[in-house]
Formats: structure tokens, sequence, C-alpha cells
């Protein structure tokens, strides 16, 4: 996963402006004790880092590939 996947995941399901705070405050033991804009500075994988928080965060199985798009003509 590319981090401006991750990103587009976390935007479309927390909010552009939660996802901002999530990423910086929110610490995940299973991460090392990192939030989870560390994890990523730190060279974790984003889809590790997804996973991760959409454990913590019970997000649904069902949105944890994020929104279906219909290609633009």
């Amino acid at each position: 996963m590319r981090l401006s996947h991750f990103w587009s995941l976390m935007n479309d399901e927390f909010g552009e402006t939660y996802a901002t705070s999530l990423a910086q405050h929110h610490v995940l033991g299973v991460l090392g004790d990192r939030t989870v804009a560390q994890a990523l500075e730190a060279g974790e994988s984003p889809r590790t880092v997804w996973l991760a928080l959409c454990d913590a965060m019970d997000v649904p199985e069902a949105r944890r590939l994020g929104v279906d798009r219909r290609p633009t003509r």
C-alpha cells in the first residue's frame, strides 16, 4: 500500500480533520507504543499501520478496503 492510499483510507473513514488528529495523537501498543505518524516516520508499512488502527478503532472489515469510486469519464 502506498502512503497516498493510506491517507485516502484515513480520510474516507475518519474525515480529514479527525484523521490528522488521530494520526498524531492516538498511540497504538501494537506499533511499539507509537502514534500512527511516528510509526510511519519510523518506516512501518502503511498497510500494517492501517490494519492496526482499524483493529484499535473497530473499523468493520467491509470498510477496511475503502470507498468504491466509479471512474470518471
